[in-house]
């Protein structure tokens, strides 16, 4: 296919020694006033690559037929002629035309050869550029539609797994007023842990569907930093007396502005991880600092093997499993991801660093 040029001179010589020039190479339109070219700029439906114009023309100069094809042709390339070293007109070409070079007269044919092949080949580059970029914004909109689609499956499928967990639960309730012998309990015992930790998982996905559709709302109020309890539930206090692990607190007197329930929620998850991957006869320690004025960071550390970089930089994402690296026997790799969720709606997020002996997970928080 050939890239059509646009050549403008009011002298016709001029122009139909260009046209023969280019006219084996390219589709080459003539013109012998700015109005001319203007009219055939309209006229023409093909992308016009160059246009090459004089600037000293009647009525109206190359400069200003440049400035008015801005609009209509933003990807064209332009090439000013000039039989005259008058820089006010080449400046004025630059900063008003945009143009790709200028050219004095009489040119060299050579120069003005290469000049246009390298100006056709930068349209073509434009014209590539900007499909691209056409392209890049249409998958970007395919994937916020999807992602979009995702949120709401999300949300629908874990209301809708509700709905049967709360007969499961409920009914399980009620087994257990009634006479059972052994066997029986302990079918009844394992539904009932089954269906609690399913529950678990629902309310932790539509936690983090909710932070990333911005509908989490955090009721956010001071409360004293001492007042901050981490619960431990007690199959963990059990993992932790089976490892001898201890857990230590060292907090501030500052008063905390957040939602306590939530920031509650993010410690003990950390703490259940660090209790996990930490090793035995070891302590637990959360420890506060005020890192920049009315902000507290609270960090939780623990000894024991160190994470990788190429983990810690996955870690956070949802669902992710790595067996060797995290030993995970049961889970579904939420807990951080749940962690970041919360801490995002509050303008915060988690640090996770290897330390000396260990591994230590942090987060700011406002405070006052």
């Amino acid at each position: 296919m050939k890239h059509t040029i646009l050549c403008v001179d009011d002298e016709i010589d001029n122009v139909d020694a260009l046209e023969r020039i280019f006219r084996s190479k390219y589709t080459v339109l003539k013109a012998t006033s700015g109005a001319q070219a203007l009219a055939l700029l309209d006229q023409n439906l093909d992308p016009i690559a160059l246009i090459i114009t004089d600037q000293r023309m009647p009525q109206m100069t190359g400069v200003e037929f440049l400035s008015q094809t801005l609009l209509s042709h933003p990807e064209t390339m332009r090439i000013l002629l000039t039989g005259y070293t008058d820089m006010e007109s080449i400046i004025s070409a630059v900063n008003s035309g945009q143009i790709y070079r200028y050219i004095n007269k009489p040119w060299d044919p050579v120069d003005l050869t290469n000049t246009v092949d390298r100006a056709v080949e930068r349209f073509e580059m434009k014209i590539e550029l900007k499909q691209k970029n056409i392209d890049l914004q249409n998958a970007l909109s395919e994937l916020q539609v999807l992602d979009q689609a995702k949120n709401q499956f999300m949300i629908l499928i874990n209301h809708e797994l509700k709905t049967p967990l709360t007969s499961i639960l409920s009914f399980s309730e009620l087994l257990k007023e009634t006479r059972l012998n052994e066997e029986q309990e302990l079918c009844a015992s394992r539904i009932e842990k089954g269906a609690n930790r399913l529950k678990d998982l629902v309310d932790d996905v539509l936690t983090i569907v909710s932070a990333e559709t911005k509908t989490l709302k955090p009721k956010i109020s001071p409360f004293e930093m001492s007042s901050l309890l981490v619960n431990l539930q007690p199959a963990l206090q059990s993992a932790m007396n089976k490892k001898n692990q201890t857990l230590t607190k060292n907090w501030s007197d500052k008063r905390i502005v957040a939602d306590q329930a939530l920031v509650q929620q993010v410690l003990e998850r950390i703490v259940h991880n660090a209790s996990k991957f930490g090793s035995e006869n070891e302590p637990i320690k959360i420890e506060t600092e005020v890192s920049q004025p009315h902000r507290m960071r609270l960090t939780v550390s623990n000894r024991g093997p160190q994470i990788s970089p190429q983990v810690i930089d996955k870690i956070l994402r949802p669902f992710f499993l790595d067996e060797d690296v995290m030993n995970h026997s049961v889970g579904m790799g939420l807990g951080l991801t749940l962690c970041q969720a919360i801490l995002k709606a509050h303008g915060s997020q988690l640090s996770i660093e290897n330390t000396l002996g260990g591994v230590q997970v942090s987060f700011d928080i406002p405070c006052l």
